[in-house]
C-alpha cells in the first residue's frame, strides 16, 4: 500500500511509566510515532518491550504519564476519563483476544447496543450490523444465536463486527488470532486485510509471524522505544520474499 500522507495520529515525546515507592518504570520512553491513514501497522517485540501499552494509550484506553498525542491534529493526552470514553465511542475500534460478549444475548444484539452507544438511530445501526455480518459471512441464522452457539472463527468474525460497527477511524487488535486455531485465525485476518485494503486503518500488536505479515508497515519495540522498521508494502498474498524480508528484519532486531 502506497503510504497516505494524512497522519490519523502523531505522538510527540510520549512516555508512561509507573511508580512503586521510590523505583520509577518507563514502560514508554519518549516515543515519536505517527500513524498513516490508510496503513495497516504492526507493533511487534519482546514481552515487555510496551506493546500493548503502546497500543492502550493510542486508543484512549490508558492515559500517558508524559508527552502529546495529537489525532487528526487534537492533542487528547490530557482528556479526561469522560472525555475519553466519547473518544473511544466515536473514533475507535477494538478487536481482541477475548471477545467478551454478553453469553445472554444473540449476536445481533450484542452488535446493536455497541452500536446505539455512539448513535440513536437503531433503523440505521440495525441495517449497518446487517451489512457487515454478511461481509464476514455470518448468516441471518448465526447472527441470531448465543455466543455459547458459535465457534471460536464466529466469535472472531462477530469480534470484527463490532469493532467495525460505529464506523471507526482506526481499529486496534491486540494478538486478535492468539486464541483461535489456525483455520479461524488466517479467516480473521483476511477479513482485517480485507478492510485494510477498502481503506480502514488499522494498528496491531502481535508476536504471530503470519499475523504480522499482514501489515505494511512493522515497527519493533525494545525496551519501551521503536528499535526498527521494516516497510513491506500491500499484502497480497504471503510470498516467500516477503517472509524472507520480514524474518531478515526480525533477526537484525534480535526477535
Amino acid at each position: 500500500m502506497e503510504k497516505c500522507s494524512d497522519v490519523v495520529i502523531d505522538t510527540k515525546k510520549l512516555c508512561k511509566q509507573y511508580i512503586n515507592g521510590e523505583v520509577q518504570q518507563y514502560v514508554i520512553k519518549n516515543m515519536d510515532i505517527q500513524i498513516f491513514k490508510k496503513d495497516f501497522t504492526v507493533f511487534m517485540g519482546p514481552s515487555g518491550s510496551g506493546k500493548s501499552t503502546l497500543l492502550h494509550i493510542l486508543s484512549g484506553m490508558d492515559q500517558a504519564s508524559m508527552g502529546e498525542i495529537y489525532f487528526k491534529n487534537t492533542n487528547f493526552a490530557k482528556y479526561s476519563e469522560k472525555q475519553l470514553s466519547q473518544f473511544r465511542k466515536l473514533n475507535c475500534g477494538y478487536v481482541f483476544q477475548q471477545i467478551h460478549l454478553i453469553s445472554s444475548m444473540s449476536l445481533m444484539d450484542n452488535i446493536l447496543i455497541s452500536g446505539l452507544l455512539s448513535q440513536k438511530n437503531k433503523k440505521q445501526v440495525l441495517e449497518r450490523a446487517k451489512k457487515l455480518f454478511h461481509e464476514v459471512g455470518l448468516t441471518e441464522n448465526e447472527w441470531n444465536k448465543y455466543p455459547s452457539q458459535i465457534s471460536g472463527g464466529q466469535m472472531g468474525r462477530a469480534g470484527i463486527v463490532r469493532a467495525l460497527i460505529n464506523n471507526p477511524e482506526v481499529i486496534f487488535a491486540d494478538e486478535p488470532t492468539g486464541a483461535l486455531d489456525s483455520t479461524s485465525g488466517k479467516a480473521v485476518l483476511d477479513l482485517l486485510t480485507k478492510f485494510n485494503h477498502d481503506g480502514q486503518t488499522i494498528i496491531m500488536v502481535t508476536h504471530d509471524l503470519k499475523s504480522a505479515l499482514r501489515g505494511n508497515r512493522i515497527l519493533y519495540l525494545k525496551d519501551g522505544r521503536i528499535n526498527g522498521e521494516c516497510i513491506l508494502g500491500n499484502y497480497t498474498g504471503e510470498s516467500e520474499e516477503r517472509r524472507d524480508r520480514l524474518i531478515y528484519f526480525l533477526e537484525e532486531m534480535g526477535w
